[in-house]
């Protein structure tokens, strides 16, 4: 298969192509620089600007781009980028798919379980509407944007993804560091629930979704079992042998991630409900397995 791949230089995108590549896929990469490269093409998602001529011959179109959630404290400025930059993207790349005589077969977009805000103890699947404040928010005109591909009759699916574990980037990257050096602990009262996934079974559910001709709409990719920010706590610990004793308390965590500490602190118990119903086998289905994987 022809796949082209936005956000190929992130955690994600990186380990996609890469697995895409090692089975024989030809992939084109979309870029925002100009192409050095003969598998790149540029975009311009600020300016919504494609040429839909470069994604002639694709079978699937991933689009995985998109401004980092917790890489900058939440200013307006900072907010409108996160927005920006999967609305506009994501536009961007669904008109570009409709305006094809020959579409992609599947657009597969990248979403996120702060689709369902702040569930508390409730495990919620694909079923569950969307929450309140400013990621269900975004998520909600995230996925809004892919329509024209949708009304073009292209299958597309969206990836609400949770954690991922792995110690090359994202939140969890961040983490390695602190626990390996005995500082690792809860985060606030650690009742929160994660809801996490192996960098390795991400990375096979988006080729999963790809191939699964079934599979439209929103799609979890989380592993089968959330669990609390205390038993991560405890299986980082286990896993780098390690001790956990340090807490960060909640007001500690407001003052240093302002409005972010609110998703960093609530908790959301995400079940990959549709993913499991299709077949999709875990390879580590569980937090100390994830974890070991990489550590």
């Amino acid at each position: 298969m022809k796949i082209a791949v936005t956000g190929s230089t992130g955690l994600i995108g990186t380990a996609l192509v890469r697995s895409l590549r090692a089975d024989g896929h030809e992939v084109l990469r979309l870029v925002r620089r100009p192409p050095e490269q003969g598998d790149e093409a540029r975009w311009d998602p600020a300016r919504r600007h494609l040429d839909a001529g470069a994604l002639t011959g694709c079978d699937a179109v991933v689009h995985l781009a998109g401004a980092g959630v917790g890489d900058h404290r939440w200013t307006d400025a900072y907010k409108k980028e996160i927005r920006d930059s999967r609305v506009l993207g994501t536009s961007t790349i669904a008109e570009a798919v409709a305006s094809l005589d020959n579409p992609p077969r599947v657009l597969l977009c990248g979403s996120a379980v702060g689709y369902y805000g702040d569930t508390g103890d409730t495990a919620v699947d694909e079923n569950a509407p969307a929450g309140e404040g400013f990621l269900p928010s975004v998520c909600v005109e995230w996925e809004g944007a892919a329509a024209p591909a949708h009304e073009a009759g292209v299958r597309t699916v969206f990836a609400r993804t949770g954690l991922v574990v792995s110690r090359d980037g994202g939140a969890w990257g961040r983490l390695f560091p602190i626990f390996q050096a005995g500082l690792g602990g809860r985060l606030g009262d650690g009742s929160q629930y994660w809801s996490f996934i192996a960098l390795h079974d991400h990375v096979a559910a988006l080729r999963h979704l790809i191939d699964t001709e079934t599979l439209s709409g929103p799609v979890n990719l989380t592993a089968p079992e959330p669990v609390t920010n205390r038993e991560v706590t405890q299986a980082m610990g286990r896993a780098l042998h390690r001790p956990t004793l340090f807490a960060v308390p909640a007001p500690a965590i407001r003052l240093a991630l302002g409005e972010f500490a609110g998703d960093v602190l609530g908790s959301q118990r995400v079940v990959p409900a549709r993913l499991l119903e299709s077949g999709f086998t875990y390879a580590f289905p569980t937090i100390d397995e994830s974890i070991r994987a990489v550590a």
